[in-house]
């Protein structure tokens, strides 16, 4: 008998598999105390970084590339709290939690979402977990609590001998939670699925500066050294934290929203984007967050909206998780039944607007010197970041070829 489970992160999925024997038993991990999110942040961003050079270089040329780490990371521990042997070690070692153990690392994310989760006027964010359970399939009653108590997993059952009704109801789910931002993310469904491991982030923010729409106008975005096309320009003037890094031939601007959440925009120099790609990591990120500083420019950046697909199942095999694809998976802590993952998918979406992500409205006043400012034109490939200050998570990340391409 053949089965599927699967996890959508803002989205992504997972699939497995299951076969008709019992094996093993769960592996028992020690309590070594509470710990806080900032203990994640590193190996996440390592993680993030590693993920990222993966996608970009199985990636068509000029094609975007965006994604959320912290979701993925979050799936993934999820599921290694139902993994055991190998397997978990697999997916401990390429998340990069090596010193850590289980309990260590849910309770890691139990303080992230209570920290995530006071939500602040003019910011919304929402990291989420779910299980779709096929009718009459009962995961092991450890692996629900622990979903359900550290990842605050919403549980429902779902019929999947009937897939279009399945996806369908799992896509509800999907919507709802993102704002109906991210829709049909589940489409072949197996009938013999036993569960799909939803995990979703939505982020809603607004400009702590707003661009004024009247100065919004056509330019050109130069997507290579021989394609350009015309993007809606939006300019503002004013104070942003900048850093011209010479040495590294790139300009880095921070945009903040209102909360405590910014965007980060690293600009390569022409032709330098995959030197800079090469070379990225979180280090350089921390190095240019400590050296920006607030400088008057001319601002000018792409209005865009963009979706980016990404499927996962190779990366995460060359990241060194084989064995959950594989026939000697080992899930026995989630089931005794014999399941393995099947198929992985992430899908992100990003808009980029005047008032911030969504429309809102806010006026600004800021004093100015009379000097001339520097200008600082987002009209090639760019980085960006959506870093999330209090937990140091990244949100999102990911690289804009063409802001065009859908």
């Amino acid at each position: 008998m053949r089965g599927i489970f699967a996890s959508a992160l803002s989205s992504l999925l997972l699939a497995a598999a299951w076969a008709d024997h019992h094996h093993g038993s769960n592996v028992s991990h020690s309590h070594e105390g509470e710990m806080s999110c900032h203990k994640l942040s590193a190996p996440n961003a390592d993680f993030a970084f590693t993920l990222y050079k993966s996608l970009s270089a199985n990636s068509a040329a000029g094609k975007n590339i965006f994604f959320s780490p912290l979701g993925i990371s979050t799936a993934l521990s999820m599921l290694s709290t139902g993994a055991g042997g190998e397997t978990h070690s697999q997916l401990f070692s390429s998340l990069g939690y090596g010193t850590f153990n289980q309990t260590q690392v849910n309770e890691a994310y139990e303080h992230l979402f209570h920290m995530m989760g006071h939500s602040q006027e003019h910011q919304r964010l929402d990291v989420g977990n779910a299980m779709a359970l096929r009718s009459g399939f009962s995961p092991l009653e450890k692996f629900l609590k622990d979903v359900k108590h550290y990842y605050s997993a919403e549980i429902f059952n779902v019929d999947f001998t009937n897939p279009t009704d399945a996806a369908a109801e799992i896509n509800r789910f999907i919507a709802n939670k993102t704002q109906d931002k991210i829709n049909n993310m589940v489409k072949d469904l197996d009938t013999e699925m036993a569960m799909v491991l939803i995990n979703f982030v939505y982020f809603k923010g607004q400009w702590k500066k707003p661009f004024n729409g009247d100065m919004t106008r056509k330019m050109n975005f130069h997507v290579d050294k021989t394609t350009k096309v015309q993007v809606d320009m939006m300019m503002r003037t004013g104070y942003y934290n900048t850093y011209w890094d010479l040495d590294n031939h790139t300009t880095v601007i921070m945009l903040p929203y209102e909360g405590n959440t910014h965007m980060m925009i690293v600009l390569p120099n022409d032709g330098k984007m995959k030197e800079v790609e090469d070379y990225i990591n979180k280090d350089y990120v921390k190095h240019w967050h400590d050296s920006v500083s607030m400088k008057y420019v001319n601002l000018f950046l792409p209005k865009f909206s963009i979706t980016a697909d990404a499927p996962l199942e190779n990366s995460l095999k060359e990241m060194g998780i084989t064995n959950a694809f594989a026939d000697n998976a080992d899930f026995s802590g989630m089931s005794d039944v014999k399941l393995k993952v099947s198929k992985a998918s992430h899908k992100a979406v990003l808009s980029v607007n005047e008032m911030g992500t969504e429309a809102a409205a806010t006026s600004i006043i800021e004093m100015i010197f009379m000097s001339k400012p520097r200008s600082v034109s987002i009209d090639r490939p760019f980085l960006v970041f959506i870093l999330e200050d209090f937990t140091g998570s990244i949100l999102f990340m990911g690289k804009i070829t063409n802001p065009l391409a859908m």
